[in-house]
């Protein structure tokens, strides 16, 4: 792959051009500052002061150009090379609009035009919502939720389906790793991404095994482009601390571009005591939770080539960290010698786009190596031999052509190659070692005509999994062989403009994972013996989906129903017994039919032109329809709203705002096998921020205070909810120095 791609940047230098514009807003004035990006070719760059941009060594033909500024509604237009200069107006707005998805088609395209529901966490509201676990991050979404284990791990729910259900993808790349066990979140870090967007429902046609119930593709900053400009080098930094566990941390960037090569830096550190609950009773313990701190260091580095009519790009990320663990009440002792997991995930990834005519090549590369260990309440008395240690080593890559034809009719076709090498270690295995190989072939079309966008795509995987003997599973060698064909189908109808009605069908699957399958022993991390299924089938779903939406300059809002059947859905319920050498109860995994049904909704209103109204509600209905009760960990509903004041041009700050939220969530009433009920509960947060240039480099202040009433409550998807409260008044503060 990497003499491929090098080879096409040095044989494809000739026949290029410059895409030239400017930016400016509805009185003309230059918008310096803007980042406009060609969404085809992954080049970014931002305007100077006086609004002007230009890429140099653009081949010709016809791309996507996509401009961002805070303050002002994003614009997607295309561009011809060779053309005239481009010229773009941008409009004020409070919104949080998105521009484009990449997730949703593999290329670029409008949320409006998009059959599959989706959206975006990016810039500002990025910023704002920063925390240790992407989940967290995520969870102010409609029809995301989090399962948490105290504040430093989240796993995220997409639909009531969380765990191996919901794909996370770093840069486009699957992220392979433990994360669906329930201590374990996904690991990567939201700081690190320009943006991060999710789909809400399957869509294995375009990723493979474990989309059921959706995606999250965290997406990072592009290499800077210094083609037709003076060599150039910039730094940031982000420094934040929060008053409930003492958290500290900061965020360190540096980039640069000179002529064809440009480079980033990013540095994450993070560092938390444990954290505190609001005041409770004799029965819940309240204040401090022991053993409930971390430290994490995370951060990239990327170095990108563009040549004339290709790119190349390379990047190493790093994701890793303790964190405390809680198994029961927490007593002071557990600070000592309480569980603590061990997390360390580094991944190298290779990048290239190269433009041949009307088609565009693609190829995405990866090499990822996790480790996960636990070390338990005894061996953290002077023995670091970790309980269980786990090493997952993963090769994948994927070759992806993008077309444009004539008539409207744009499309991709792509394959995929995953090997993937798991070792045991330790001296719980909890699964066996095994190796697991796979393909896959798939193409997705669509067809624009007047009012009408029409999407079909079709997918077909290939999987072998050989897994070792291991006499503390009391299991032989086995292998299993599962083939799997995905399907998506979707119409859009635009009425005007400002509207559009969705409807797709989309048939995912998802393999079984080793611990569904073979694990047999002590899971301390859980609290319990679990033993899996060795005859699992894979699950297979079929999602329908109905979504209405609403994009102008004063309003944006989204309406989506759908329903969600699983075949064979994997879970794991109590058998009632107990394990008699390690004492704890005895859990089974088993399959089922499941249906889900649901409804999300958001919406945003430009009320006056400093105030902005906005508000959302989800509720999804899970049901194992083998023996007609609940799903487990299925969310109860949820209803939030908020305002914001902000105000631009004052004498002392370009901008500031001031938010408050209040969120609303109900009494789960349908429990599965081992779920405990939870009241409902009201949580209100504040928010208060500013920005001003300084010197010409942006300076940012951001106040937010969680549960700022000090509100004693008890989540639904807390792993503590048993014997502790959620997280008591938070208030944190962030500063951004530097572009």
């Amino acid at each position: 792959m990497i003499v491929f791609t090098s080879v096409l940047v040095a044989s494809l230098a000739a026949g290029s051009d410059t895409l030239r514009g400017s930016v400016a807003d509805s009185a003309s004035h230059p918008v310096p500052g803007a980042v406009v990006s060609v969404a085809e070719l992954g080049l970014t760059m931002t305007t100077r002061v006086d609004g002007v941009f230009q890429f140099a060594g653009v081949p010709p033909g016809r791309y996507t150009v996509v401009v961002r500024r805070p303050g002002y509604a994003p614009l997607v237009t295309s561009a011809a090379v060779p053309g005239t200069s481009v010229t773009i107006v941008l409009r004020p707005s409070a919104l949080h609009l998105e521009a484009v998805t990449v997730t949703a088609t593999r290329s670029a395209i409008t949320p409006l035009s998009s059959p599959l529901p989706t959206d975006e966490l990016a810039g500002e509201r990025l910023r704002r919502a920063q925390e240790v676990s992407l989940a967290q991050a995520l969870d102010e979404l409609p029809g995301v939720r989090t399962i948490s284990t105290g504040e430093q791990v989240g796993k995220p729910v997409i639909r009531g389906l969380a765990g191996p259900r919901v794909l996370v993808l770093d840069n486009g790349e699957r992220l392979e790793d433990y994360s669906w066990s329930d201590e374990d979140g996904p690991s990567v870090d939201a700081r690190l991404a320009e943006r991060v967007e999710v789909i809400r429902g399957p869509a294995s046609v375009l990723y493979g095994s474990d989309a059921v119930g959706g995606v999250i593709n965290v997406i990072p900053n592009d290499v800077p482009d210094g083609r037709g400009r003076a060599p150039f080098a910039r730094a940031a930094a982000e420094p934040y601390g929060a008053t409930n566990n003492d958290e500290v941390g900061t965020v360190l960037r540096a980039e640069g571009a000179t002529g064809r090569l440009g480079w980033s830096l990013t540095g994450i550190g993070r560092r938390a005591d444990n954290f505190h609950t609001p005041p409770g009773n004799d029965s819940t313990p309240t204040g401090e939770l022991f053993n409930t701190g971390f430290h994490a260091i995370n951060g990239e580095a990327e170095a990108g080539l563009r040549g004339d009519r290709s790119t190349v790009t390379i990047r190493y990320a790093r994701y890793g960290g303790s964190f405390g663990l809680l198994d029961g009440p927490p007593v002071p002792d557990d600070n000592v010698n309480g569980p603590l997991r061990r997390l360390s995930d580094n991944r190298l990834q290779l990048t290239s786009n190269t433009v041949l005519g009307g088609v565009r090549v693609e190829t995405k590369s990866q090499w990822q190596r996790h480790s996960l260990q636990e070390v338990s309440d005894q061996s953290r008395n002077g023995d670091s031999t970790p309980t269980f240690d786990l090493l997952l080593n993963t090769y994948s890559t994927d070759v992806l052509l993008h077309h444009t034809g004539r008539g409207g009719l744009t499309g991709i076709v792509g394959v995929s190659g995953l090997y993937q090498d798991n070792q045991t270690r330790g001296d719980i295995p909890l699964v066996p070692a095994a190796r697991t190989t796979g393909g896959a072939i798939f193409a997705l079309e669509a067809l624009t005509r007047g009012r009408w966008t029409v999407m079909v795509g079709a997918r077909g995987d290939a999987r072998h999994l050989s897994a070792d003997s291991n006499a503390s599973l009391r299991m032989s060698a086995q292998t299993r062989n599962a083939a799997a064909f995905s399907g998506d189908a979707g119409v859009v109808y635009r009425p005007a403009s400002e509207v559009a009605v969705a409807v797709n069908v989309g048939r995912a699957f998802r393999a079984p994972t080793l611990f569904e399958l073979f694990t047999n022993g002590p899971h301390l991390g859980e609290d319990r013996f679990e033993i899996g299924l060795p005859s699992a089938r894979p699950e297979v779903s079929l999602n329908t989906d109905l979504s209405i939406r609403w994009q102008s300059a004063r309003v944006l809002g989204e309406l989506a129903v759908y329903r969600n059947q699983i075949d064979d859905y994997l879970y794991i319920a109590p058998t009632g017994q107990t394990d008699s050498a390690s004492s704890l109860p005895i859990y089974r995994y088993q399959q089922a039919q499941a249906l889900l049904l649901g409804a999300e909704a958001g919406v945003e209103v430009v009320a006056t032109s400093f105030l902005t109204l906005r508000g959302r509600l989800d509720a999804v209905r899970g049901t194992n329809e083998d023996v007609g009760g609940p799903l487990p960990l299925v969310p109860p509903p949820r209803a939030d709203v908020g305002a914001e004041w902000h105000a631009t041009g004052l004498r002392w700050a370009d901008r500031v705002y001031l938010s408050t939220d209040v969120e609303t969530v109900a009494r789960q009433t349908r429990l599965g096998p081992f779920d405990t009920q939870t009241p409902a509960y009201h949580l209100t947060s504040l928010g208060a921020g500013l920005e001003q240039a300084i010197g010409g480099h942006p300076l940012r202040l951001d106040l937010r205070v969680r549960n700022a009433g000090d509100v004693r409550y008890t989540d639904f998807l807390s792993r503590y909810k048993a014997f502790a409260f959620g997280e008591g008044r938070n208030a944190i503060l962030r500063v951004s120095i530097g572009e």
